[in-house]
């Protein structure tokens, strides 16, 4: 792609994260990438929540943003490590593959994959993604509306290869 292309792709990706403060002040157009400016707007405290974000679907492309909305609230767990060999001239080269999901229990999910030749690297590399990859989950009750919510609105099925995942509403189990 040529010059003029790209600069018109980067004027166009800058332009989204302005929308966002249409109603507030102006900002001067920052000849950077959308994700450099975004980090910028949360960092001025121009942008208040990671709901504000979403809402204009902006795309986070740094993982500090998530640190500063959600730091101290947000739990990770290391789903699996599994080795992965390739194979080549001198033998078979193995690497790790670590798959960590992370979340604040309170709406917000994120699932990282990460392949590295150490395993405390590929972790580290997951977590990282999977901060990149947080959603948000919009959540509802089963049988009465009281209290906070506390499972999937609804019956909620979803399927990526041969692996189909079906979410089902369920009540609050209270632990003994």
């Amino acid at each position: 792609m040529g010059r003029r292309g790209e600069q018109g792709l980067a004027k166009k990706a800058l332009g989204t994260a302005h929308n966002i403060l249409e109603w507030q002040t102006p900002v001067l157009a920052v000849e950077d990438s959308e994700g450099v400016l975004l980090g910028r707007l949360v960092k001025d405290g121009k942008i208040r929540t990671l709901e504000e974000i979403y809402l204009f679907s902006l795309p986070i492309k740094e993982f500090e943003i998530i640190d500063f909305f959600l730091g101290p609230q947000l739990k990770d767990e290391v789903l699996k490590i599994m080795p992965v060999q390739k194979q080549t001239r001198a033998g078979q080269r193995t690497r790790f593959k670590a798959f960590v999901a992370i979340g604040d229990y309170n709406g917000h999910i994120g699932l990282g994959v990460k392949c590295s030749k150490e395993v405390a690297t590929a972790i580290r590399g997951a977590i990282i993604l999977a901060k990149l990859s947080i959603v948000p989950v919009r959540r509802g009750y089963w049988g009465n509306k009281i209290g906070k919510p506390h499972t999937v609105p609804c019956k909620v099925t979803g399927k990526c290869g041969s692996v189909m995942v079906r979410l089902i509403p369920a009540p609050v189990v209270l632990a003994s």
